[in-house]
């Protein structure tokens, strides 16, 4: 047995941080979480020192195969899959390092996502634990289409979804509209009909897996939610003049069928500014996090990490401070790359909370995070199932 000492806890759901923590680890779950007292005799006790144990953080959208240069479409398509796939483990490894215990990797190339989720499921000092959605399903030339995803029609994506299904992916996702990253996509337009979205939501659901949709402007985010998808990436509520466009019954459906938000947040300071579309869109940003805020939509923190160089691999903890600097407290935004984003991932009954029962991926951090967010910057410690990888 493992006994793990603190200064202090966040349980990832609690408003309280537990004083003087002794956290019991076996078989790489929590057994028990005690507020002071004694280790049990026989216990390897660690005392972490002057830290807050944290639950570890759950990135709710990476893209490992992007390697946050500055031509990550141009390195993708000219690397060999053994290439791509050496790149993905140091991505990683870096989130590990920055306290990232489970990621849902949202648009790979060949299904490469799922045998570095393999191995990472045999050796927790070499990554995250990954869920893994395969190459996104979009149109022929649509956004991303050089992963290998392109299906239309209402046949065409219930074969995708199928082919997905029998991969073993671990979450659908569909190009709802088109994007930044891809020329002569159009982020601000719909990539698919009703029919075509509402037949991969049946689909995916039929296979028991959950479906997410890539939409920032305010219609694709609507046309997501009529189709019955589980949650919306981005989902951002802007427009090409970058004037936002927050539909207030769209994000009251949101919030009434429990259609979540995966946010994509943050960026590492000091570096390149994000590409000129994606900063078009930040002024009102703060304005559409506050109506889903205020309409109660669940809101999980993501990174969208690999995409350009501002969003290297192993930058989360900036996503979590961006979340608390848009108007979300220390609280709402811990729970947010915790709890909350472990529920949105389909992982909240053994990830997400420092529990007994619970997977013991666990972060260390100098600092009181509910005091300072920026705590968050300053890893200690890192154990993924029991084991300490950091």
């Amino acid at each position: 047995m493992l006994a793990l000492r603190a200064r202090t806890l966040f349980d990832g759901v609690g408003p309280e941080l537990v004083e003087r923590p002794l956290v019991l680890v076996e078989g790489g779950r929590v057994v028990d979480v005690r507020a002071g007292g004694r280790a049990p005799a026989g216990a390897e006790l660690i005392d972490l020192g002057a830290v807050t144990l944290l639950p570890g953080f759950v990135d709710t959208h990476v893209h490992l195969a992007f390697d946050a240069s500055d031509d990550v479409v141009g390195r993708l398509r000219s690397a060999d899959d053994e290439e791509l796939l050496t790149r993905m483990r140091a991505a990683g490894r870096a989130a590990l390092a920055a306290g990232v215990t489970t990621v849902r990797d949202l648009g790979d190339r060949g299904y490469l996502a799922l045998r570095l989720r393999d191995e990472t499921a045999k050796d927790p000092a070499a990554g995250p634990r990954v869920l893994a959605s395969g190459p996104p399903v979009t149109r022929p030339g649509g956004h991303c289409w050089f992963l290998g995803g392109e299906a239309a029609g209402v046949e065409g994506m219930c074969a995708a979804v199928r082919e997905r299904a029998e991969r073993g992916v671990d979450v659908v996702k569909v190009m709802v509209t088109g994007g930044d990253l891809t020329p002569g996509s159009d982020p601000y337009r719909a990539q698919y009909g009703h029919a075509e979205l509402r037949a991969a939501v049946r689909e995916a659901h039929r296979h028991e897996l959950p479906v997410t949709a890539h939409a920032h402007a305010a219609s694709g985010i609507a046309d997501a939610v009529a189709a019955g998808f589980d949650s919306v990436e981005h989902c951002s509520f802007v427009t090409e003049d970058g004037v936002d466009d927050h539909d207030r019954r769209v994000i009251d459906e949101m919030a009434r069928v429990g259609v979540a938000a995966s946010l994509t947040l943050g960026s590492l300071p000091g570096g390149p500014p994000p590409p000129e579309p994606a900063a078009r869109r930040l002024p009102g940003l703060a304005a559409g996090l506050a109506e889903m805020r205020r309409a109660g939509v669940i809101m999980a923190c993501g990174s969208d990490s690999g995409i350009f160089p501002a969003k290297a691999h192993g930058g989360y903890p900036y996503s979590v401070t961006a979340m608390a600097g848009l108007g979300f407290t220390s609280l709402e935004a811990l729970r947010a790359a915790t709890s909350t984003a472990a529920r949105v991932c389909g992982v909240a009954c053994h990830k997400g909370c420092i529990a007994p029962g619970y997977d013991a991926d666990l972060v260390a951090v100098a600092g009181d995070p509910l005091a300072d967010i920026t705590a968050v910057y300053a890893v200690t410690a890192v154990f993924r199932g029991g084991v300490r990888v950091v």
